[in-house]
């Protein structure tokens, strides 16, 4: 099992309390985009698709965010 399959298993299971930064480097292990547009506010979008979901970078990210980023991993996984 590699280092991204573990932390998006983590995830799954206890969704809360994530820092931004543990997004944006699972993102770019599982091939998601980002961009930071210099808000408050972090980018991640599948190239391939044009799916894409912005989450705000305050600590800790909500629930509901996580569980639209695993959606979003799921979804171009799929497509794959």
């Amino acid at each position: 099992m590699t280092t991204a399959e573990k932390t998006l298993e983590r995830m799954r299971r206890n969704p809360r309390d994530w820092r931004i930064e543990e997004l944006e480097s699972l993102a770019k292990r599982v091939g998601l985009a980002v961009r930071k547009p210099g808000g408050s506010h972090v980018i991640f979008f599948d190239p391939e698709t044009g799916n894409k979901l912005s989450v705000p970078a305050r600590r800790p990210i909500k629930e509901p965010y996580i569980r639209q980023f695993l959606a979003l991993i799921a979804a171009m996984e799929e497509l794959q």
